[in-house]
């Protein structure tokens, strides 16, 4: 079989986050089933993200799919290929009207546009995926399908990661509490509501580290609220970093924490579970299908997280059950087994 994959997503972890890793991840486990999946991306690249989006899909008007099995584009990508070629499969990794909740400004505007483009792609398909049931309530009500799409939840590599955890050890500190988040800096992430817990925790937990992998849009914001909450010596920004630097953060922190309130599904979560870390996460949108083994809070509420991360600072053999049974539930996760789930998925489609 070969399947073309359809992206505008930026090919690697910084821009691209987790849906990079997810459609890498996912081609890279057929080729391990003797599945090809060509990953077709833009070739020109412009300043504005929404108009090399676009402009890719024009192109896409023009390309010849028939040497396919079928295509699969990614979230908007696909909205503009030719009809009559092999099945078409729209494969939604975030549901942009959905994440265009949070934004305002310019980039509320340029994520209504593509989330017009989403919504035409998905009423296109022959067949529609997503990763959550979260997400595919969300499709169905803000594109107006008239069917829930299927759910193939993202996958993770698990060996690569066991590899990439042995080769880049490390040890939690024993005279700091160490927390580790890592997202891309948009509102969603709700940052600033794990930087208000943190200056809640400074006297109770003196000790305390927060560790923060990653950069975006909301980066100078944060940096100045973590400097009016005088955070200096409990923060580190450690910026966009490399997989090995990644994988000994995860070894050397106490708990991983991310309060996000719009997740279509959240590979970081996977990434600390392999890793056998506690996760404190908000009980909303898909972290709940994700995060069954851990702590989770209410969202927006800056009190409940301190709690929370009080709680696994207070309590080593939660810290230990938690991250054991986090480590046991990724499985479900592991890529070759994702992949075959996506092949039984689009294996009826004509």
């Amino acid at each position: 079989m070969r399947l073309a994959f359809l992206t505008s997503t930026p090919l690697d972890i910084a821009r691209g986050s987790g849906t990079f890793s997810g459609i890498s991840t996912l081609a890279r486990a057929l080729a391990n089933l003797g599945v090809r999946a060509d990953v077709i991306a833009p070739r020109v690249h412009f300043p504005i993200y929404t108009l090399e989006r676009l402009w890719f899909n024009e192109g896409l008007r023009r390309r010849d799919f028939r040497d396919y099995d079928a295509v699969v584009g990614f979230d908007l990508d696909g909205y503009r290929i030719p009809a009559g070629g092999p099945p078409h499969i729209a494969s939604i990794k975030g549901v942009i009207a959905d994440e265009m909740r949070f934004e305002r400004g310019l980039t509320h505007a340029t994520l209504a546009i593509q989330a017009a483009c989403e919504r035409r792609h998905v009423r296109r398909a022959r067949l529609v995926l997503t990763t959550s049931r979260y997400a595919a309530a969300r499709l169905r009500e803000l594109y107006d399908l008239a069917a829930l799409p299927g759910i193939v939840p993202e996958p993770i590599d698990l060996a690569a990661w066991r590899e990439l955890f042995d080769e880049n050890p490390g040890q939690p500190d024993p005279h700091r509490f160490t927390v580790l988040t890592v997202c891309r800096f948009y509102p969603r992430k709700r940052l600033h509501v794990l930087l208000g817990a943190a200056a809640r925790l400074r006297e109770r937990i003196p000790e305390l580290a927060l560790r923060i992998v990653g950069n975006g849009p909301e980066a100078a914001r944060l940096h100045r609220l973590a400097r009016d909450l005088r955070l200096e010596k409990v923060v580190t920004w450690l910026g966009d970093i490399a997989q090995p630097e990644l994988a000994r953060e995860y070894n050397q922190c106490d708990t991983f924490c991310l309060p996000s309130v719009q997740e279509g599904f959240g590979i970081v979560f996977l990434e600390a579970m392999a890793a056998g870390k506690p996760v404190i996460a908000a009980r909303a949108a898909a972290v709940p299908e994700v995060v069954t083994h851990g702590v989770l809070t209410e969202p927006d509420d800056e009190v409940s997280l301190a709690e929370a991360i009080s709680r696994l600072h207070d309590d080593a053999a939660l810290r230990q059950a938690l991250g054991q049974a986090g480590r046991a539930s990724v499985h479900q996760f592991d890529a070759p087994a994702v992949a075959r789930r996506f092949l039984e998925a689009i294996a009826h489609v004509k």
